[in-house]
């Protein structure tokens, strides 16, 4: 089994070594402060992860202000601490407000921590959609979606309601020839002679001028 190759990334390199002595100079400052055994280890961890938060919470482009508050803080807590231990200070007494904002950097990271990890982005606005204006589409027939009638509204006068006598005028006789032809249609399909409801049904006309028609067709 061939091995992959391994390939050495400067930059990563360089990062590595980065973090490394900034983790050290934080350790010996917090030891020198009076916080020693486990408590010097965990002054770096908890620098270096408010700065990682602070900088995912830049990257993600919401509450910059408070991500930039915070990145600045942490940068200047690890900044401080690598120029504190290159000599300027005496390690083996520590000034008092020195050990004073050690001791009170658990708190601030703790806060800076909560609320860049639970800070709440603005929820994004719905859009407002209009109502969908009423569907004016008629609700076909389905007794008479088996013929197509090929007539358009010049060719049918206005038909009045059902309830209403008869019209003493003549049967238009465009209309007649479409009444024949579906009774033609029908006797052709079914063998038997169209009756008036259903020759109604299809010409979509009330029932006295179905059986005005039926009458022309006989």
């Amino acid at each position: 089994m061939r091995a992959l190759p391994v390939r050495v990334d400067a930059v990563l390199v360089q990062a590595l070594i980065a973090a490394a002595l900034s983790f050290a100079h934080l350790h010996d400052l917090a030891s020198a402060a009076g916080q020693d055994g486990w408590k010097a280890w965990a002054y770096p961890v908890s620098v270096d992860l408010l700065l990682v938060a602070a900088w995912r919470r830049l990257r993600s482009g919401e509450a910059k202000a408070a991500g930039w508050c915070w990145f600045l803080v942490a940068l200047t807590a690890s900044l401080g601490a690598n120029v504190a231990t290159a000599g300027l200070l005496d390690l083996d007494d520590v000034p008092a407000w020195l050990r004073i904002l050690v001791a009170g950097w658990p708190a601030v990271a703790f806060l800076g921590g909560t609320l860049l990890a639970h800070g709440s982005p603005k929820p994004s606005e719905a859009p407002v959609t209009a109502p969908a204006p009423p569907s004016t589409a008629t609700v076909p027939d389905p007794t008479a979606a088996e013929v197509e009638r090929p007539r358009t509204a010049a060719e049918v006068p206005a038909i009045e309601p059902e309830s209403a006598p008869p019209s003493p005028s003549p049967v238009p006789p465009a209309l007649v020839a479409l009444a024949r032809k579906v009774a033609d249609e029908h006797r052709a399909r079914t063998g038997t002679d169209i009756d008036t409801s259903t020759l109604r049904a299809r010409l979509g006309v009330p029932m006295p001028l179905a059986e005005a028609l039926a009458t022309q067709l006989t």
